[in-house]
């Protein structure tokens, strides 16, 4: 019995599970970088919307806003 080929559609799965397992760990680093991505835009975002406030106040104090 130990001379018996093994079964193709068992080994073309068994190399599916394994690209599967490398396909999931990529996605997972993926969502990780996008993750940390999206945390600093968002923080970027707040910065230039607080540059903007000051930067309105000044334009205000100057007189150089538009009314």
């Amino acid at each position: 019995m130990a001379d018996d080929p093994e079964n193709p559609v068992l080994t073309y799965l068994r190399r599916i599970d394994e690209r599967v397992d490398r396909l999931a760990e990529d996605m997972r680093e993926v969502k990780s970088r996008l993750g940390i991505l999206v945390s600093q835009y968002a923080n970027v975002s707040n910065r230039l919307d607080r540059l903007d406030e000051r930067m309105g106040r000044i334009e205000n104090r100057l007189g150089l806003a538009d009314a």
